[in-house]
């Protein structure tokens, strides 16, 4: 158990029934009455919550999510395939809760898998990608002077914004976490 003094940002609790991941917490004395205001994700939908929390509650149960290293191994449609790579136990997860994942995975590309107890939480990214563009505009002639942007697409479909001058079958970087390019791999 956890009290509402000892949260920090990281930390797993179960809050009304939901695994709650804190992303920011901070203490505040307003009118003499302390409580601590947090914000915190919910691992399970991804929907955040900000609340204020009293001293005076309840401890909270706090939560130990494992990682494991898997590899991405192929997509049915409806589903994705990963295999660990210790054990080669495979596992598929639903492709509705990897919406934004999926813009991001190649075949063969190792990432994290999120487990509370048995239950399969999420995959976790690294924080930057090597993807290669399929499909791309030419440059035209005098607007590579400028910071303009043109349409790229990469090997998973995604599309992204990239300078001018990068050209079909270059490799570049895009960052997990906002899907944005980060320049040449």
């Amino acid at each position: 158990m956890i009290n509402v003094n000892e949260l920090k940002n990281g930390v797993v609790i179960e809050y009304d029934g939901k695994l709650m991941q804190i992303m920011e917490f901070m203490h505040v004395l307003q009118n003499k009455v302390a409580y601590v205001r947090v914000k915190m994700k919910d691992l399970r939908t991804g929907a955040v919550l900000e609340t204020a929390l009293k001293g005076s509650d309840s401890a909270f149960k706090r939560c130990f999510i494992d990682k494991r290293d898997m590899q991405y191994i192929y997509s049915s449609g409806d589903s994705y395939a990963f295999m660990d790579n210790e054990t080669y136990e495979q596992i598929e997860i639903p492709a509705e809760r990897l919406k934004w994942e999926k813009n991001f995975m190649v075949e063969g590309m190792n990432v994290s898998i999120s487990f509370y107890e048995s239950e399969i939480l999420g995959v976790i990214l690294p924080d930057k990608v090597d993807l290669t563009i399929t499909e791309t505009e030419p440059a035209v002639k005098g607007d590579t002077k400028t910071n303009a942007l043109k349409d790229a697409i990469v090997e998973t479909g995604y599309k992204v914004k990239v300078p001018m001058f990068i050209e079909k079958g270059e490799k570049i970087t895009l960052s997990t976490a906002t899907g944005e390019y980060k320049g040449r791999a």
